[in-house]
């Protein structure tokens, strides 16, 4: 109990170190929001298209330079601020988000009290012919525009943070102090003078069109002064190009055009690689003779499966991708070119873009050209996305998630796969529904887990008695439940899907991990004092594809909670091999407060915990796997196990 404690009275904070993937998992997730916020934060005196202009560029420069954050070297440590208890921001459990708001926050109020924008050069994105900005409200949305160009950059701070994050005065005052705000407490005042906007009943008038820089209108700027840059911009490229050609001549020139990058060597097995003759391509019921089940069975599948310049586009930007692709990798994925000519899962057209799926044994690469106007060649906008794979069998090689469109997941199913349905976590006695396939296993959408409010519902496909959710990845996580080793099944009963209905919002935590698999495990249970009832021990462990970097929680659920809520998160420990099958057994403690008001320290150990031990601000002991004892709010105590073979076990964490 020395290094963690939950009680059912607060909620989580989000403490530790935030590396430069998980800040940037977020920033990726929660982008239109973060950028909502500077957008309404920044002066309206901007003129709306430098405003939207300048949103943007201050969410992109949130993403921070350091390893992480509470380290020394960043000058306004974050890791004292509370997480918001009961507002809409995304998930109790998002330090990510809370770290990079903050961020964006700060850059927003510095750029509302430095000199004007227009009299210094900021790095801000830049769009030439067009005007943009945000779509036109009606009155109610023109009236709320005025009022907070008459506030101060804290006061509008401060009502963003009370309207559109919904926080309470006490948690707007932490934050506001937090990001650089003097006096925190006038900006609050200030915001609370603003009349209450007449929005509707369920969102406020931030979260309309006229104050979204992520959805805009495009306007032409001065037409006769283009016509006259355009010819200096002609002429100045064909000089560029006829010395291109000439530098360009030796050799064989740079090929294959588009979205690669020049070439970075030419040997045998590096053009073998770039071959799209060259694919492994499985037959089509190679996977009912193989000797595992894992992709390296899957059939090559897709209406594109045969486009050998599409293949040749696909390889190549793989090979050394351009500036212009966006590429993206799990944790712990390298992104290099394959080592071989790689295996050919997937290629074929979905919602409105070409998707390629290729996979080396050890990752799996996803291609996406988006289609401009059924342009041929590959014109629009290119994406690589990575995911380690290697180790694979038939329970973790279910599905790949072929886009993501508008909230929604489209998968490619293995083809061992039968039918599929969808099933909501968070409501066990629900029938799920059952999932569309086409001809190539491509599914209809599916849903993804809601952004601002993840614990409403949090979808998860369903493959014969195989259960798997969505973490953010390409490969969706398996789900399990049972004692480590053997034990481990999958998600079926009402006793596995009653534990998963309040653990399913704990997988929040685990996206951008690189989560093979999460399994969940009711280690114990205990009766509460004073006539309480009874409570649930769960022990969550996320496993990875890497085998490192595992995330273990420790839950204490009591059996009144609510439908769809999640108890008391008392230990979280990384890396650790506990309530695995190297190490399964696992300690717990949490402080509890009863009806009467009266506190008490809770403990619960494992099958293999015959004794434990409380020391420091609570003192007992017990001979058994459960412990209970009176103690004040607050207190403190050292949890120690005594084992059937005769060592001692501590808490988890």
């Amino acid at each position: 109990m020395d290094q963690h404690q939950a009680t059912l009275a607060t909620d989580d904070e989000p403490t530790g170190l935030i590396d430069v993937e998980q800040a940037e998992a977020a920033l990726v997730e929660h982008y239109p929001r973060l950028v909502r916020l500077a957008y309404l934060i920044l002066p309206p005196g901007l003129g709306r298209t430098r405003r939207v202009l300048a949103a943007h560029a201050l969410a992109q420069r949130a993403l921070p330079r350091n390893r992480g954050y509470g380290t020394g070297q960043d000058p306004h440590p974050d890791v004292g601020l509370p997480w918001q208890r009961g507002t809409k921001n995304p998930g109790a459990d998002s330090t990510g988000y809370a770290y990079v708001r903050l961020r964006v926050l700060r850059l927003a109020l510095r750029a509302a009290r430095q000199r004007p924008w227009w009299r210094r050069p900021p790095a801000l994105p830049q769009v030439f012919g067009l005007r943009l900005f945000p779509r036109s409200g009606g009155a109610d949305e023109l009236a709320l525009e005025k009022a907070l160009s008459e506030l101060s950059g804290p006061g509008r701070a401060a009502y963003v943070l009370l309207e559109l994050e919904q926080l309470d005065e006490h948690e707007t005052r932490a934050l506001l102090r937090a990001a650089g705000v003097a006096d925190a407490r006038d900006a609050v005042d200030e915001a609370e003078s603003v009349p209450d906007p007449a929005g509707s009943r369920d969102a406020s008038l931030l979260e309309s069109a006229e104050f979204d820089p992520c959805s805009l209108q495009a306007r032409p700027t001065d037409l006769m002064r283009r016509r006259q840059h355009l010819r200096a911009a002609v002429v100045a490229a064909v000089a560029l190009v006829v010395c291109g050609t000439l530098l360009g001549m030796p050799g064989r020139g740079w090929e294959p055009k588009g979205a690669a990058a020049p070439s970075y060597a030419r040997n045998p097995a590096s053009e073998r690689a770039l071959d799209p003759h060259r694919l492994t391509r499985a037959a089509p019921d190679a996977w009912r003779t193989a000797s595992r089940a894992d992709f390296s069975s899957w059939p090559a599948r897709g209406d594109r499966a045969r486009d050998t310049a599409l293949l040749r586009r696909a390889l190549a930007v793989w090979a050394r991708p351009g500036g212009s692709v966006r590429v993206s990798a799990t944790m712990g994925t390298q992104s290099g070119p394959p080592s071989g000519p790689p295996q050919l899962l997937f290629a074929g057209e979905v919602d409105r873009a070409t998707v390629v799926l290729l996979y080396d044994g050890l990752r799996v690469a996803r291609y996406a050209e988006a289609d401009e106007g059924g342009e041929e060649g590959g014109g629009g906008a290119v994406a690589l996305d990575f995911a380690r794979l290697d180790a694979a069998d038939a329970g973790t090689s279910t599905a790949l998630v072929l886009s993501r469109t508008d909230g929604n997941v489209r998968y490619l199913t293995a083809p061992w796969v039968r039918h599929a349905w969808v099933r909501d976590l968070l409501h066990p006695a629900g029938a799920p529904r059952l999932l569309r396939r086409t001809g190539d296993g491509v599914t209809d959408p599916v849903r993804t887990v809601p952004r601002l409010r993840p614990c409403r519902g949090w979808p998860a496909l369903q493959f014969g008695s195989r259960l798997v959710a969505d973490l953010g990845e390409l490969a969706p996580a398996r789900l399990t439940y049972g004692a480590p080793g053997a034990g481990v099944r999958d998600v079926a009963g009402r006793a596995a899907r009653a534990s998963w209905a309040r653990t399913g919002c704990r997988l929040a935590m685990l996206r951008a991990r690189g989560v093979r698999s999460v399994n969940a495990w009711r280690f114990a249970a205990q009766a509460l004092p004073e006539a309480g009832g009874h409570a649930a021990w769960l022990c969550t462990r996320a496993d990875t594809w890497r085998g490192t970097g595992s995330k273990v929680l420790a839950q204490f659920q009591p059996w009144d909670t609510r439908r769809g809520r999640t108890g008391a998160v008392a230990a979280d420990a990384d890396n650790s091999p506990a309530c695995g099958p190297r190490e399964p057994r696992v300690l717990a403690g949490v402080l509890w407060k009863a009806r009467s008001g009266h506190w008490y320290l809770l403990a619960a150990g494992s099958r293999q915990v015959t004794g434990i031990v409380a020391t420091g601000g609570v003192r007992g002991r017990t001979y058994g796997r459960g412990l209970t004892l009176p103690a004040k709010p607050g207190a403190r105590a050292d949890l120690k196990a005594h084992l059937a073979n005769g060592t001692r076990l501590g808490p988890l964490g």
